[in-house]
């Protein structure tokens, strides 16, 4: 009887150290990026996951108008495409 317990028990240990090394980080990691994609204001200096630093103009719904570059080009991202948020 015991034996049949134990491939349950290992399963469930597993599944417990997995979500506890891997799922759980991810999701606060997610909810972190959320968190501070929601927090964006005009004037911000941020930096896109493709790598453009530019700062904030304008925050119409899911889009952003960044100015971008000594030149102050305009350029137009998603919302969901702002890595982090620069320090100034």
């Amino acid at each position: 009887m015991p034996q049949q317990y134990s491939g349950i028990i290992m399963m469930v240990v597993f599944f417990g150290i997995f979500y506890f090394l891997l799922i759980r980080p991810q999701q606060k990691k997610n909810k972190e990026i959320q968190r501070m994609r929601s927090e964006l204001k005009v004037g911000d200096n941020i930096i896109t996951i493709g790598g453009i630093h530019g700062k904030i103009l304008n925050i119409k719904d899911e889009v952003l108008t960044l100015e971008v570059g000594a030149d102050k080009i305009k350029l137009q991202v998603s919302k969901w495409a702002v890595g982090s948020v620069k320090e100034n």
